[in-house]
C-alpha cells in the first residue's frame, strides 16, 4: 500500500508519524507493503524547486548555491519536505529499503520492499519500469489521506503511456558527483482535474475519514488505466 498523506489533516497524533506508520504496517500485516514516495528535488538542477532558488541569480551566485547543493545518498539523504512526514518516516524506519534513483526516490517496508525498490533506472523516474511501475504489477493500493487526488503520484504512469512523451535533460548531484540523463517529461498540473474524472467513473474506489481527514484508498492499476482511456479520449 502506497500512502500519501497530509498528517496536519489528521490533527495532533500522540507520537507523530512514527506512530502513524505503526498504525499502518499493522494495518497491512505481514503480508503487506507499506511505501512511500521520498523523491528529492533539492539536489536537482532541473526542478521546480531549484528554479525558484535561482530566479534572479547571476550565473557565479547559481554555481556558488550548486557547489553547497548536497549529493544524493539513498541511506542517509532526508526526502524533500514536500513529499510529507510520514514519507520521511518511512524512509528512516529500520526495516526500510530504498530506491536509488537521486531524484525520485520510493522507500518501502514489508513483504514486497526488496521487489520494489531493488531497480529503479535513472531514465524512468515515475515510469513503467520504476517503483511505481511495480506497484501497478502488483495491483496495489493508494491510501490518499487527507491529500486530494491532484496529486495522485500513479498518473504519471497514465501520462507516459501517452505517444510522443517528450524527453528532456536532467541534471542532479548523485553520490558520485554530478550526473545528467535525458528521460521523459514529467508534468502534474493536469492531475486535479483528472483525478476528478477519475473518481466519477472508478469502481473499486473507497471514501472515509481517519481521524478527522478525509480519504480515499484507490486501486493503482484501475485508476492508471482508466486515466489513460480519459487521456486517449481527450485527445481524440
Amino acid at each position: 500500500m502506497h500512502v500519501q498523506a497530509s498528517l496536519r489533516s489528521l490533527g495532533p497524533v500522540a507520537g507523530g508519524a512514527a506512530a502513524v506508520v505503526a498504525a499502518l504496517l499493522a494495518a497491512v500485516g505481514d503480508r503487506g507493503t507499506l511505501v512511500g514516495y521520498t523523491a528529492t528535488p533539492e539536489n536537482s538542477a532541473t526542478s521546480r524547486i531549484h528554479a525558484t532558488a535561482t530566479a534572479g541569480l547571476s550565473p557565479a551566485e547559481v554555481a556558488a548555491y550548486r557547489a553547497l547543493m548536497p549529493p544524493f545518498d539513498p541511506a542517509t539523504t532526508p526526502c524533500s519536505p514536500t513529499m510529507g512526514a510520514l514519507s520521511e518516516a518511512i524512509r528512516t524506519h529500520r526495516d526500510a529499503h530504498r530506491s536509488h534513483h537521486p531524484q525520485t526516490s520510493w522507500a518501502a517496508i514489508g513483504r514486497h520492499a526488496r521487489r520494489i525498490t531493488e531497480r529503479h533506472p535513472y531514465d524512468c523516474h515515475l515510469g513503467p519500469d520504476s517503483p511505481l511501475g511495480r506497484l501497478y504489477d502488483l495491483d496495489a493500493r493508494v491510501l490518499m489521506l487527507g491529500v486530494p487526488m491532484a496529486s495522485f503520484t500513479a498518473f504519471h504512469l497514465a501520462d507516459l503511456r501517452m505517444p510522443d512523451v517528450p524527453l528532456r535533460e536532467y541534471r542532479c548531484r548523485g553520490a558520485e558527483g554530478w550526473i545528467s540523463f535525458k528521460a521523459p517529461e514529467l508534468d502534474d498540473l493536469h492531475f486535479g482535474a483528472l483525478g476528478a474524472q477519475v473518481l466519477r467513473e472508478a469502481e473499486g474506489v473507497t471514501a472515509g475519514e481517519i481521524g478527522g481527514a478525509p480519504c480515499r484508498l484507490v486501486p493503482v492499476r484501475e485508476a492508471v488505466d482508466l486515466a489513460e482511456r480519459i487521456l486517449r479520449r481527450s485527445r481524440a
